[in-house]
């Protein structure tokens, strides 16, 4: 664990920051074409910078620089070694301002500061690290073709890459997306959120730090309709890596059959059950995996267990768990390293989610919270929810739980089952079978069995249903959507063809 600081050092280390204003292009910080994007703090409402934001010219131009970089092959055909240690370089200036980067992180986007120094930045790194030491331990194949030919199904860059962010994990999702395509040797065009560009146009300045080849990473900020659309469309883009909402995730397809038929790889949203049982053993650890699950990083989280499913012969205990687990959870300024909750992304998504509350409180009882002041929203319970509610079908991205009671295991799997979309979900119970049977009946593309998680680095991640699209970010499965398939077939035989018949 990181050893956190005082508020007031990080309020000092944050009064020292120099803001990134501009777009980050062909190896150099350049104005973007494109209005003003102001960047506001959400704890505080008050600007940290304004940003010249890009247009569709700057995606052009990025992209024009993006092929070159390719094509030039300072970077794609680079030994995989080089290309290993080069990364590796990077993560360790990562570290290096490891500080910055946090309080950045938690000024732009209204996180936690002791989330974003003791798991957003420590994330970051593995995550670049990992794909890096992958580079050159990734073996391509061998066909069984016979004594007559050799075949060889060989992973080739796809080219340039498309990675569009979201605002709820700025820099560790703009690893996940980076890594396996930088590793696999393409060059990357970043489009940030326009709420929170600051920490991926400080690491693209790191990625030149440490070596990369001008036009192989670039960051343009800016709104969807100026950056997002054009790089959609483009006809030169090979690839688009999306993280976000499912509407947007449809854009984009939408983009794709309009252009080039680029691939497209979705990871949008979740209502994701955590299913407790009758039989589920320690209560205590129990209540503090849901707690976890609904209410990390402000429940803007795709993967946040939105829904609790409970066995009614447990409820009233776990519950009365959970209550006291929640009162734990202080909300408040994001560099007080006390809080675990911080401030809503902007006014437009606290208004969203506060529309959630006013509606829970009429159709369902708040045993917590309930309430929202500004851009806070304390961790929020809702109890007795109907299954055609709002709050038991709807994405709210906000820290709120709906309780749902069932009286058998056949129920709980049809409820967590009903929604459209299918990321992630838990199963707490006792009986391996049961943990099993649900794991496999559960729609969903993680399954946790007695915790709250994502897996890890090692594993693939993504959805199920409107929940994702094309691909998984994470594993060496990420690998795969950066990269071609080739098959090269080498002819062994001595014999000439045998001539066709008609």
């Amino acid at each position: 664990m990181t050893d956190l600081l005082t508020r007031e050092e990080y309020a000092a280390i944050a009064a020292g920051i120099d803001f990134p204003r501009t777009a980050f292009i062909d190896g150099k910080f350049r104005a973007g074409r494109g209005a003003k994007l102001t960047t506001v703090n959400p704890a505080t409402g008050k600007t940290l910078c304004e940003i010249a934001a890009c247009n569709s010219k700057d995606v052009d131009l990025a992209v024009k620089k993006a092929r070159e970089a390719f094509e030039q092959g300072h970077w794609a055909k680079r030994h995989p070694a080089e290309r290993k240690d080069l990364l590796i370089r990077l993560c360790k200036l990562i570290a290096r301002n490891r500080r910055e980067l946090a309080v950045m992180e938690s000024l732009d986007s209204g996180k936690p500061i002791r989330d974003c120094e003791e798991i957003d930045i420590p994330e970051t790194i593995h995550t670049l690290k990992w794909h890096a030491e992958a580079i050159d331990k990734i073996y391509d194949q061998t066909a069984p073709s016979g004594e007559d030919a050799l075949a060889i199904v060989v992973r080739e860059p796809i080219g340039v890459v498309g990675a569009v962010l979201p605002w709820n994990f700025p820099l560790l999702m703009m690893a996940w997306k980076i890594g396996p395509a930088l590793a696999a040797g393409n060059s990357v065009i970043v489009k940030p959120a326009e709420q929170t560009s600051l920490t991926a146009l400080r690491l693209a300045e790191l990625a030149m730090e440490a070596g990369l080849p001008s036009g192989v990473l670039q960051v343009l900020p800016g709104d969807g309709p100026s950056v997002g659309e054009p790089l959609g469309l483009h006809p030169d883009v090979d690839m688009v890596s999306f993280t976000g909402s499912t509407e947007t995730g449809r854009r984009f397809l939408r983009y794709a059959a309009d252009s080039n038929l680029k691939k497209i790889v979705l990871e949008c949203g979740g209502k994701n059950p955590a299913i407790v049982l009758e039989d589920a053993e320690d209560l205590d650890l129990v209540a503090g995996h849901i707690v976890n699950a609904a209410f990390w990083n402000m429940g803007e989280n795709c993967s946040a267990n939105s829904r609790l499913i409970v066995h009614k012969a447990v409820k009233k205990p776990l519950m009365e768990r959970i209550l006291a687990r929640t009162r734990d959870w202080k909300t408040g300024d994001p560099l007080d390293p006390a809080n675990h909750l911080g401030a809503l992304i902007d006014g437009e998504h606290c208004k969203k989610v506060t529309g959630y509350l006013k509606a829970g409180n009429k159709s369902a009882k708040a045993v917590a919270g309930g309430k929202g002041k500004g851009s806070f929203v304390e961790p929020t319970i809702y109890d007795g929810v109907k299954l055609g509610d709002k709050l038991a079908k709807e994405e709210i991205f906000g820290p709120v739980l709906a309780v749902i009671a069932v009286s058998s295991f056949e129920e709980a799997i049809e409820i967590a089952n009903d929604t459209d979309y299918g990321l992630a979900a838990s199963v707490f119970t006792a009986n391996a079978k049961k943990a099993i049977r649900a794991a496999r009946a559960i729609r969903a593309g993680t399954v946790t069995v007695n915790c709250y998680g994502e897996g890890d680095i090692s594993t693939p991640f993504g959805g199920y249903k409107q929940s994702g699209f094309g691909g998984r970010d994470n594993g060496l499965h990420a690998h795969d959507q950066y990269t071609e398939l080739k098959t090269i077939w080498i002819d062994l035989s001595d014999s000439a063809p045998e001539e066709n018949v008609g």
